[in-house]
């Protein structure tokens, strides 16, 4: 009995470290881009507007599946309502008025699709294109490291109040909502004043919202813009935006997990875009140091480029780094896949490496692949240092130069993508039995 319990161990053990090792990038022993995100967006009809969004929502307000509803201009709720989106319902943002959502500091989204049956934001055109209409806005009272306690939204959206672009405050636990199982596609319109919108602002956001398997595609923004705020963010996905995918600033406390940033070198806007940007201000003077600045922690992350020559589009400068790092913050990346980026990591040139700074700056247990350079200074032609960092022992990160083929599961596929990794045959997975948990 004792052998037996003895093998049994040890098989169990073996098995264990087996997945332990493949457990790099974004993990599940599913797909779990399956069934709820779409790839092919423009292929689909989703129905006229049956009714219409203005103005101010002002009470508690339910969008119910069997309507198709129309954002005309910018749209807020406000006086502390609560907006509820029922599963599978359709919100189509106007192209003519580059309709937008605005939930206020105070007010709530309760927009809790499911794997099945997901909430849309979409174009309300028939040939849909990135930039169609606005995008989302959240705005909660969680602190961000502005001096004083609150900022105001900076987008040129129209408010008969300025307090209903406030956002930030003094609760880093509040609740703005849920958001969960959301796709976001064709957002970010152009502003002749303010740049582009985001698919996604969350701005001072607390942790007790809820953010959960959204989906952004084909945005001309970022994507995903959290500015303050404290959140765990969860199976996210940024498909072929324009912008960054990912954008953490203003102090913001972010986790970040299980989560795949998509780029295409076809795919930019006029300035240099990355799967992740962080910074700590936009203009140093007007940050409070003595608030917690800019953190960001991410694990299991596939950051991808596809592309059909790499070496071709690098030539031609259309590739660029996966993460940017600005001064003043820390970032860590652990048990993550980079493929196919120039390079794969840039630090600003204010960073100047020491001890102290790499303490803030950590990259561990993560397969390179296919990267013109690993971790680079902004504007150094000589890395080595760095390079020979992050490539000791130490952090047991991987070097790699195979075809997207060979290193994901299948990566090339235009409908069901599957961008889990695959070494020697064997998915990146943490879980040893199927589950209904697992999507």
């Amino acid at each position: 009995m004792k052998k037996t319990t003895l093998i049994a161990c040890i098989a169990f053990i073996m098995c264990g470290n087996m997945f332990a090792q493949q457990e790099k990038g974004i993990r599940g022993y599913n797909n779990w881009l399956n069934p709820w995100t779409e790839f092919k967006p423009n292929n689909i009809d989703y129905g006229k507007p049956t009714q219409i969004l203005s103005g101010n929502i002002t009470k508690n307000t339910k969008l119910l599946k069997r309507d198709v509803y129309l954002l005309l201009g910018d749209v807020f709720v406000t006086d502390s309502a609560t907006l509820t989106i029922e599963p599978g319902t359709v919100i189509i943002g106007d192209f003519k008025t580059k309709g937008s959502l605005t939930i206020s500091n105070g007010s709530k989204i309760i927009a809790e699709g499911t794997s099945t049956d997901p909430i849309i934001f979409t174009s309300s055109r028939s040939m849909k294109k990135p930039g169609d209409w606005g995008g989302l806005f959240v705005l909660g009272n969680a602190p961000t490291n502005s001096f004083g306690s609150e900022a105001a939204l900076n987008y040129g959206l129209k408010s008969s109040v300025s307090k209903t672009l406030s956002y930030g405050g003094n609760n880093p636990d509040s609740n703005s909502g849920i958001l969960k199982y959301i796709r976001i596609e064709f957002a970010g319109k152009r502003t002749k004043n303010y740049g582009y919108f985001n698919a996604l602002t969350l701005a001072g956001v607390g942790q007790q919202t809820i953010v959960e398997n959204i989906m952004v595609s084909y945005c001309e923004g970022d994507s995903f813009n959290i500015m303050g705020g404290k959140l765990i963010l969860d199976q996210m996905v940024s498909y072929k935006s324009s912008g960054n995918d990912y954008k953490f600033n203003n102090g913001s406390q972010v986790w970040i997990a299980n989560s795949l940033a998509v780029r295409s070198p076809y795919v930019s806007g006029s300035d240099v875009s990355r799967c992740i940007y962080v910074s700590d201000y936009d203009v140093k003077d007007e940050t409070d140091f003595n608030k917690e600045q800019t953190f960001v922690a991410a694990a299991n992350l596939t950051l991808i480029n596809l592309s059909s020559d790499l070496n071709h589009d690098i030539k031609l400068g259309l590739v660029n780094e996966a993460i940017y790092i600005g001064a003043d913050s820390s970032f860590s990346l652990d048990t993550s896949v980079i493929s196919g980026f120039n390079p794969a990591v840039i630090l600003d040139d204010k960073i100047e490496i020491n001890q102290e700074n790499l303490s803030k700056l950590k990259f561990a247990r993560t397969y390179f692949n296919n990267c013109k350079g690993n971790i680079f200074r902004n504007g150094f032609s000589n890395n080595a240092d760095l390079e020979n960092w992050y490539g000791s022992r130490a952090f047991d990160n991987v070097y790699s130069n195979g075809p997207d083929s060979e290193t994901f599961i299948d990566a090339n596929n235009k409908s069901r993508p599957d961008f889990r990794l695959r070494i020697n045959r064997i998915i990146a997975s943490n879980d040893l039995i199927d589950d209904e948990d697992d999507d």
